[in-house]
């Protein structure tokens, strides 16, 4: 089981760095404004409905009911690769389709981006870059996935306590001088993208396992 370098890992998020003036009412009130996406795929800080397949990130990424829809639809996925060599198309569409509407969310949510992000798929300052995984499959990796996956939840979970405690700070020194400081929001941005590579990788959208960075 190689690991895959960060730099050429087919899961990525862009985020388009923000040049407008922060929009000090919504950052203060984020957390609420954020309720109705989190309800529907989850998000930061333990927002949605607790329960789906990832939640062993211990409360600070949660599913939301499309989450919890899209990890029923990879366990279907798991049967389908390991028995029928196939992956149903409509079921890997529906978690590209979470995934990229989670990212988006979480942008938002994680005080990336100031704009409301759109209900489904639309446009929007954060994106998702996925390179789905191509028959043959790892069919190893694919029966002992949740195996594999528990040294990244682990880490996870510390990192989305870290990851918790520099949004808060980051929160307050927007309000105060209206800027994310850039060492928060780098490091911010790392755990965004290793939380979303271990999420496509339970999907079982990609086969490749996931660096432990935040680059």
């Amino acid at each position: 089981m190689a690991i895959a370098n960060a730099t050429h890992y087919p899961v990525n998020i862009e985020v388009d760095p923000s040049t407008e003036p922060r929009n000090k009412l919504t950052v203060g009130f984020r957390v609420i404004l954020g309720i109705p996406h989190a309800l529907l795929v989850g998000g930061f800080l333990g927002l949605g409905i607790l329960f789906g397949y990832e939640n062993d990130y211990g409360g600070f990424f949660s599913s939301g009911v499309l989450g919890a829809v899209a990890g029923i639809c990879a366990f279907i996925s798991w049967f389908a690769i390991l028995f029928a060599n196939q992956h149903p198309q409509g079921l890997r569409d529906l978690g590209t389709f979470y995934l990229r509407w989670k990212v988006r969310a979480m942008a938002y949510q994680a005080l990336f981006r100031d704009e409301y992000p759109p209900f489904g798929d639309s446009e929007y300052p954060a994106r998702l870059h996925i390179e789905l995984a191509e028959f043959p499959r790892d069919k190893v990796s694919v029966g002992l996935r949740i195996i594999y996956a528990i040294p990244h939840l682990f880490v996870l979970f510390f990192l989305g306590i870290a990851w918790f405690i520099t949004s808060v700070i980051a929160w307050l020194a927007i309000l105060i001088t209206g800027e994310y400081p850039q060492s928060l929001y780098n490091f911010g941005m790392g755990a965004f993208r290793w939380q979303t590579r271990v999420e496509a990788y339970l999907l079982l959208l990609v086969d490749k396992y996931p660096p432990f960075s935040l680059q």
